[in-house]
């Protein structure tokens, strides 16, 4: 009798046209979305099975309303951002992209004697100074935060910017190309050396 609901901020189009709830094949009652929709502009979106959209007003009793509410710049944006997805469908493209990356983290990391875990799904990643899997909250707590920090401001230092904190994920986007790809690895691999 409860409802699933799934936040997509993240997720939501970033693994394929239909979020990650395509991807693993389960369809909840409401889906949370975030600035994709805007692409990249701020708005936030929600949306589920009709019997519980329609409790919204004008229809329902529940009433829901915002300051961007409807904007029509994040409107007009977002409909060119999905309508730009769906033509080019990118997402096979930019898993391959991040894959690229990761591996050669995890290669450099290797040949520099640097203990580092990576996790990924789709094109979303993380990279843990760890010697052991990350599978859980303890594992992401016993990493070296200060060794990723330090690694973090290498690359900046370089001229590559990753997520600052440890504990959030990479992305890559359709802008990183092969030449940004193989800078972000020179990058890394000189960092992991320090």
């Amino acid at each position: 009798g409860s409802l699933l609901i799934f936040d997509e901020v993240i997720t939501g189009f970033r693994f394929r046209f239909g979020g990650y709830q395509d991807e693993i094949e389960i369809r909840p009652d409401l889906t949370c979305l975030g600035k994709i929709i805007g692409g990249g502009l701020p708005v936030g979106a929600f949306g589920g099975r009709a019997d519980i959209m329609n409790m919204l007003a004008p229809l329902g009793p529940v009433y829901q309303a915002g300051t961007l509410s409807g904007n029509p710049l994040a409107m007009a944006a977002g409909l060119a951002t999905l309508e730009l997805l769906k033509e080019t469908d990118p997402y096979a493209g930019l898993e391959q992209s991040l894959n690229r990356f990761l591996d050669a983290v995890e290669y450099e990391a290797a040949r520099a004697g640097r203990p580092v875990a990576v996790n990924r799904i789709g094109s979303m990643g993380s990279i843990f100074f760890n010697d052991r899997d990350v599978k859980g909250f303890a594992d992401v707590m016993a990493s070296d935060a200060l060794a990723y920090t330090r690694f973090f401001h290498a690359l900046l230092d370089d001229g590559i910017y990753l997520a600052p904190s440890p504990y959030e994920a990479l992305f890559v986007s359709t802008a990183h190309g092969e030449k940004e790809i193989s800078r972000a690895i020179e990058s890394a691999g000189k960092a992991l050396k320090i």
